[in-house]
């Protein structure tokens, strides 16, 4: 069915290989770390010195998205004396695009030879002990969105989430004086916010947040041998625990408010990160 993926034109692993081909002329293939900036949170690029910035829709193969809070940009700078490349935005697997194409970005950053990869989101948060603009760090996932960005035999039997990149994260966050839960992530197929039944149905599963992204990415990242690290902003809590109507204009105020948090905690994370991702080696088995 569809062929191998593989190979041939058109192919999804085609298609990430153009992508990549187009990176590395914008010289991502120095980069050791990348990072994908979730809803009301691309500001963190600002932090990266000497830096440039293309739109992507002069990248040739960028999946652009079209939800507000996406600046949808790549930003390739350094911080701390480290290449890294920063996207600022994602597709969504509810705007139509396939599992391939939410994950072809992050292939084509393990084709040009970039390590590590650090996924952020806003999210609902599960727990009413939690209150909006808490940070968690993903310990795990669960990916109710009903697709996979694998292939038949491919890799990634594992929790993607590096533990040895988790570590460095609590200890730059207790060095910094920050607060940094850490949980389990729901991954949902959007677009609608989850009913107060289904925030239920994710407690009940162990869940600590809900949203509509990053458990692709963090799947094929980990199996294209990436070393993957996630961090979701708790912009609200989620439905039926306040009673209250959610909008994403909350989503986006509760990310304004925490962005400097938020950016602090990264902009002295990621050079750690970076040195702690040269002593891992590569995920693939």
């Amino acid at each position: 069915m569809g062929g191998d993926p593989l190979v041939g034109a058109g192919s999804p692993m085609a298609e990430a290989a153009k992508l990549a081909e187009a990176l590395r002329g914008l010289g991502a293939g120095e980069c050791e770390f990348a990072l994908v900036l979730g809803s009301g949170l691309g500001g963190f690029a600002a932090h990266l010195e000497n830096q440039v910035s293309v739109p992507y829709e002069e990248i040739p193969g960028m999946p652009q998205s079209a939800v507000p809070g996406h600046a949808g940009q790549l930003v390739i700078g350094t911080l701390g004396g480290h290449r890294v490349l920063v996207q600022q935005g994602r597709v969504h697997f509810y705007e139509g695009w396939s599992a391939y194409e939410v994950t072809r970005a992050v292939r084509a950053f393990g084709m040009v030879g970039v390590g590590g990869l650090l996924l952020t989101n806003a999210a609902g948060g599960v727990r009413e002990d939690w209150e909006p603009g808490t940070l968690m760090r993903i310990t795990d996932h669960l990916n109710l969105q009903g697709a996979t960005p694998l292939f038949a035999g491919e890799g990634g039997l594992d929790n993607p989430y590096c533990p040895e990149l988790g570590e460095t994260l609590d200890r730059v966050a207790r060095h910094e004086g920050l607060a940094l839960e850490t949980g389990i992530y729901v991954g949902n197929p959007g677009p609608a916010y989850e009913t107060p039944a289904e925030v239920e149905m994710a407690r009940r599963l162990g869940g600590d947040a809900v949203g509509m992204s990053t458990v692709l990415e963090a799947t094929a990242g980990f199996a294209a041998g990436m070393s993957v690290c996630a961090i979701s902003c708790i912009t609200n809590y989620a439905a039926g625990i306040t009673g209250e109507a959610l909008s994403h204009e909350e989503v986006m105020a509760t990310g304004a408010a925490v962005a400097a948090r938020f950016e602090k905690l990264l902009a002295a994370a990621v050079p750690e990160l970076c040195l702690r991702r040269q002593g891992i080696g590569n995920n693939r088995s």
